[in-house]
């Protein structure tokens, strides 16, 4: 469902919106890709076509050196993948991320009508918070929280605590929340949290969501930003 074919009802009392960010609010996937396969070759390893490593992304960086460690379940093997992994990552991580087409505008927008932006991520936090601030955008949101933020005691989404621990600190109740990401990890999270859902289109997930449909889908968060503002 669209943005614009949804009643006045369902963006009443709007207040607060959590969003995603790689796929979401930032371009992401070339240095993921690159980072995944300098760790590969660390390891004398081929690389993966990125395509594949796109589809490993999502659940945190030690799921995804695992999986591009050939879904190994040598743990030691994949401690020093990802150590290796973070501080190649940690060095490249601004080389070719971008906010998507629309992230500028419509978060100024969003800030200006007074709505309160928060972003949940499975990404670690210190490296949200870098990106963010890199591309002049943690300045619009209230609460970045990470895969490894201290607060979440290592939950990552699908569990809805980073929801609900974003409700305690802002005040706000869940029906006057909507998440907003670009995978079936976000949509699960929404329903685990029983909080509104948007997905958008063009994210690294966003093939997921047919299977696993959110409340409505946006082309872009511009048009997120009209309909919440109408």
């Amino acid at each position: 469902m669209s943005a614009g074919a949804l009643g006045p009802e369902f963006w009443r009392g709007l207040r607060l919106l959590i969003f995603d960010l790689d796929g979401t609010l930032i371009d992401s996937k070339l240095d993921l890709a690159q980072a995944v396969n300098a760790t590969r070759a660390h390891f004398n390893l081929p690389p993966l076509p990125h395509e594949e490593i796109f589809s490993y992304v999502g659940e945190g960086a030690p799921l995804l050196v695992r999986r591009a460690l050939g879904h190994t379940e040598d743990d030691a093997w994949v401690e020093q993948g990802l150590a290796f992994f973070l501080r190649y990552y940690r060095e490249h991580m601004l080389d070719n991320t971008v906010p998507f087409p629309g992230v500028r505008e419509a978060l100024e927008q969003l800030t200006a009508a007074g709505l309160v932006l928060t972003v949940l991520t499975n990404k670690p936090e210190r490296f949200s918070q870098h990106i963010l601030e890199g591309l002049s955008l943690a300045r619009h949101f209230r609460l970045i929280y990470g895969g490894n933020s201290p607060a979440l005691a290592g939950s990552k989404k699908p569990d809805p605590m980073g929801i609900e621990i974003i409700l305690k600190e802002t005040g706000e109740s869940k029906q006057h929340a909507l998440l907003v990401g670009d995978s079936a990890i976000d949509v699960l999270t929404a329903r685990h949290a029983d909080v509104r859902v948007c997905g958008v289109t063009y994210g690294l997930g966003s093939d997921q969501l047919a299977a696993n449909p959110p409340d409505l889908f946006v082309d872009t968060l511009t048009e997120l930003a009209a309909r919440v503002r109408c």
